[in-house]
């Protein structure tokens, strides 16, 4: 099931639970009933709820969001650092220099083709991607410069190694779920509260008010779904891509 069906059923489902409570409140209520008599205690406990409710979900969508900025700049970060020892090696000898970037050129081809995907349907980074990395820091440090000018060059590629590294333990850490269980508690909760104090105000069973009542509901639906959406940077709908990889490493396949 795709995601954006998902978003139209849990739309939909909103604004039909909204049409089904109105229509058998409004059909159980006494014929006495005065729907203008709503209470001004009520339509300020309404008002203040929705705002708060509206604060809440606005920091948690800017926090997913921002989450997900993240995950890409520390894609970002790694390819560029491989790019970098791939293109600075050429300094050192035809041996060594084929080496590293051969194994360089491994290590990006299992992260597009292998790894990506084991993020997308597991949620975790591969061993054997570990283990390629490990190769390629091996080749750099092991190697001894021969002359001052690949003595210039090893410092900084030891740097953009360490700055692979860390952008790939930073990718790990960022490849579950972002939100913690207890904020999606509330988040669920606030949106059963914030619904639910539609009915308190009495609405009746006018188009105008039944068409606001739904609408509102789908809202809130929708703003959920975002958040749920961006929770997870590397697996739900507009997710983290590998495109930096293939961008700077074109000769490989994709």
């Amino acid at each position: 099931m795709s995601d954006w069906l998902v978003l139209a059923l849990a739309m939909a489902a909103a604004c039909l639970v909204v049409l089904v409570v109105t229509l058998l409140r409004h059909r159980r209520a006494r014929e006495d009933e005065d729907p203008t008599e709503t209470p001004d205690v009520i339509e300020y406990m309404t008002m203040m709820i929705g705002v708060v409710y509206a604060i809440v979900l606005g920091l948690a969508i800017a926090g997913v969001w921002e989450a997900r900025g993240a995950a890409q700049d520390q894609v970002q970060t790694e390819a560029q650092a491989l790019h970098e020892i791939s293109e600075r090696v050429r300094v050192y000898p035809p041996d060594v220099r084929d080496r590293i970037r051969g194994d360089v050129d491994r290590y990006v081809h299992h992260v597009v083709t292998t790894e990506w995907k084991t993020m997308e349907e597991r949620g975790r980074v591969t061993d054997e991607g570990g283990r390629l990395l490990d190769r390629v820091r091996r080749d750099v440090t092991d190697y001894e410069p021969k002359s001052d000018f690949e003595a210039q060059a090893y410092q900084p590629l030891l740097d953009q190694v360490t700055a692979a590294d860390t952008a790939r333990s930073a990718r790990a850490d960022s490849t579950g779920a972002t939100m913690p269980g207890v904020v999606w508690f509330g988040l669920i909760t606030g949106a059963v509260v914030t619904v639910g104090m539609i009915f308190a105000l009495q609405i009746r069973r006018t188009a105008r008010e039944l068409l606001l009542a739904g609408l509102f509901s789908a809202l809130i639906a929708f703003l959920l779904f975002l958040i749920w959406d961006f929770d997870s940077p590397y697996s739900r709908g507009m997710t983290a891509s590998a495109e930096p990889f293939t961008a700077l490493f074109p000769h490989l396949p994709g």
